[in-house]
């Protein structure tokens, strides 16, 4: 029976028919991380590693992994990669990294931009035509896909030379005008993207789990990465792409030919003869299907294109009677008929003309129902080579796993008697992704350089592994959780700071800045206002006139001392007395030391001139 099918496909194809031609695919993929005058990102690097692999994986003919690019290097990787697109049928360009939107304009940052103000955008950055104008020569497919739409710290500093120029949050949506031109966002214009907690991005991992499936159409892929994300994120980053293909399926990996083997899924014989029925489009060949397989999936989606073409059958016979009653009443009308005769006859013509539109809707019915069965076809074949993807993945990394124990098992067993030579010897047979062969100063400077990417340290990574330096590795244990020598450098600290997707040491600002993301920025207040001792601005108060008195205490006081000290001598220096007591005698006064009344001495009196 599938001879009989083959042979009945054969004969329908033969004229036109011709060996179809390998696409040649190329790829460029660019992930800036080691920005010189802002902060690290941890991701982009990463990502740009693991998208390359994918499309390596995939069978792209050429895919160049370009890392940490300056401004020189960003225009040659796009200036080669032009020339190798000019003979291409898919060119995909991937860029992770930051991108700023400035004036509706996208534009891609090396990692030497210093952008201090907005006018060095146009000097300093790549604008987004520059990339489609690299993948226009693309024969069937130009794919860009934009993983830039990060929380830009350039935006925060840059100065504006026009004080109502735009620079947006993300980027500003697109509109290609090439045909078959797709551009993909890690969020939709306007929003920004999250690197999340782990190595890679959401929208990076979600990429590579959707795109390489073997004959997935694109524009169902990205809707798969769309959920994806918005599952990952908790709803709060949506992709988007702009662009569109046309009707028939693109896939980024075509679709792999069945291969049959002793441990072939049974399915696969149902489904290749299925197909070759489907191509050849006959009641014959249907017919021969589901003798062979009479139940099934399969089955039903044959017993559908059955009804498919038996209702295009019953619409041709339809229009066909409708014809000859046209033909008749036509006839009778020339012959100049009776009445009544020619009055059936429009009858009969009515009649096989409702009839032939109920044949055509019925038609139009079951072409519907055949092609969403189809689609369900196609959903569920994709469905299993996921699944069956997604097996041999993990597979391979559960042997990686098991391959790379076995090494670290002998490493150290092979080491461990070099631990009992001494202390010093620990550390340098430790495992370590380093390279054992760095100086001790490489060593420290590399240390010094992840530590300042996890905000522990201030300092320039100068090799010199200073106090500031020893201070930073203990910050970094306090924080961490580590317990890490602060007076050496390690290879082992140094695999556990890059271990840290983000800032491990908490960010401290002087009083009258704030934090902002990883710098400390002053706190400007506006006129009339000042910051508190809260870092908060407040009015300042008017100064209002207070009444002032004595200070009570010290009135007191003098007070006190005045009265405890002596009387001060009058100006004889004597003193009167009678029955009613002393007292000094008075200014200019003087008293008399012997009066006499007659000659009888009396008590002394006081003389005043």
């Amino acid at each position: 029976m599938r001879l009989r099918l083959f042979v009945l496909l054969i004969v329908a194809i033969w004229v036109g028919a011709g060996p179809a031609l390998a696409e040649k695919r190329v790829a460029l993929v660019m992930g800036n991380s080691a920005y010189t005058n802002v902060a690290r990102l941890a991701n982009p690097a990463n990502d740009a590693a693991l998208v390359g692999g994918m499309f390596r994986k995939a069978g792209f003919d050429i895919v160049d992994i370009k890392l940490d690019l300056n401004v020189v290097d960003m225009r040659k990787a796009l200036r080669e990669f032009g020339s190798k697109v000019r003979d291409a049928d898919v060119a995909v360009v991937y860029y992770a990294g930051h991108g700023i939107e400035l004036d509706g304009t996208n534009y891609l940052i090396p990692t030497d931009a210093a952008l201090e103000t907005d006018t060095d955008v146009l000097d300093e950055a790549f604008p987004l035509d520059r990339v489609l104008f690299a993948v226009e020569p693309a024969k069937q497919l130009r794919l860009v896909i934009l993983d830039a739409c990060r929380d830009n710290p350039f935006a925060k500093t840059m100065k504006r030379t026009i004080a109502s120029r735009a620079v947006g949050r993300g980027l500003a949506k697109v509109e290609p005008t090439s045909p078959n031109t797709m551009v993909a966002f890690a969020a939709k214009a306007g929003s920004t993207a999250s690197d999340g907690d782990a190595k890679n991005s959401p929208f990076a991992t979600a990429l590579v789990d959707r795109l390489p499936t073997p004959g997935l159409d694109l524009g169902k892929a990205f809707r798969f990465v769309r959920d994806d994300v918005l599952k990952t994120t908790g709803n709060k980053q949506e992709p988007f792409v702009y662009g569109s293909l046309g009707g028939d399926d693109v896939a980024l990996v075509p679709a792999k030919p069945i291969v049959t083997g002793p441990q072939a899924n049974p399915q696969d014989t149902v489904r290749r003869d299925y197909e070759l029925a489907l191509q050849l489009g006959t009641r014959d060949g249907w017919t021969a299907f589901l003798a062979s397989f009479p139940s099934g999936f399969y089955a039903d989606l044959a017993k559908g294109q059955l009804n498919k073409i038996a209702a295009e059958e019953t619409r041709a016979a339809a229009a066909e009677k409708a014809r000859q009653a046209e033909d008749e009443k036509a006839k009778l009308a020339s012959d100049r008929a009776k009445k009544a005769e020619q009055e059936k006859a429009a009858a009969a013509a009515k009649a096989a003309e409702d009839a032939k539109a109920a044949a055509e809707k019925a038609k139009q019915v079951e072409e519907a129902k055949a092609a969403a069965a189809e689609q369900r076809r196609k959903d569920a074949e994709a469905a299993v080579a996921k699944a069956l993807a997604d097996k041999q993945a993990a597979e391979k990394a559960l042997a990686d796993k098991t391959a790379n124990d076995k090494v670290v098992a002998e490493r150290q067993v092979t080491e461990k008697p070099q631990i009992a030579d001494g202390p010093q010897k620990v550390a340098a047979v430790a495992p370590t992704s380093s390279q054992p062969s760095l100086s001790p100063a490489e060593t420290a400077k590399l240390v010094q350089s992840e530590l300042r990417r996890v905000g522990c340290l201030a300092a320039a990574a100068d090799g010199d592994w200073n106090g500031s330096s020893q201070r930073s590795l203990t910050l970094f244990n306090k924080y961490a959780g580590t317990k890490f020598d602060a007076k050496l450098a390690s290879f082992e600290a140094l695999d556990a700071i890059k271990s840290k997707p983000g800032r491990v040491c908490p960010l401290v600002c002087d009083h009258g800045f704030r934090a902002d993301g990883d710098a400390c920025v002053k706190i400007a207040c506006r006129a009339g206002y000042r910051v508190n001792d809260d870092n908060e601005c407040e009015k300042v108060q008017d100064k209002k006139p207070v009444a002032t008195r004595d200070d009570a205490k010290a009135r007191d006081t003098e007070r006190k001392k005045t009265e405890a000290a002596p009387s001060k001598p009058s100006a004889s220096g004597q003193m009167y007395c009678n029955n009613a007591g002393c007292r000094p005698v008075a200014k200019g006064c003087h008293l008399d030391p012997q009066p006499r009344n007659g000659n009888v001495i009396t008590s002394p009196r006081e003389i005043c001139d």
